[in-house]
């Protein structure tokens, strides 16, 4: 299985707009590419959901804030679930 994102809602704030969802890897995958369908994404906040400790964090490889049409390219441990929210416009 690919690493996938999913949004389960959105919104706008005062001046932005915010994404968030969940991003499911398959046993080998290390990241991907989450679309929150933003043009420009100011913050991408990431948490796993483990009930167990996950040793190395998650990181955004991009510099924000980023035009981001196509999705932020993320890297994370190999098979790490979680849930994320981006902010932008």
């Amino acid at each position: 299985m690919a690493f996938v994102s999913s949004i389960s809602g959105q919104g706008p704030t005062s001046t932005r707009r915010i994404v968030f969802g969940t991003f499911t890897n398959g046993a080998a995958d290390a990241g991907g590419d989450i679309d929150g369908g933003l043009a420009k994404c100011e913050v991408l906040l990431m948490q796993y959901h483990k009930s167990a400790v996950v040793a190395t964090g998650n990181v955004v490889n991009e510099v924000l804030p980023a035009a981001v049409g196509t999705g932020a390219t993320v890297v994370n441990p190999t098979g790490e679930d979680g849930m994320f929210i981006m902010l932008g416009f």
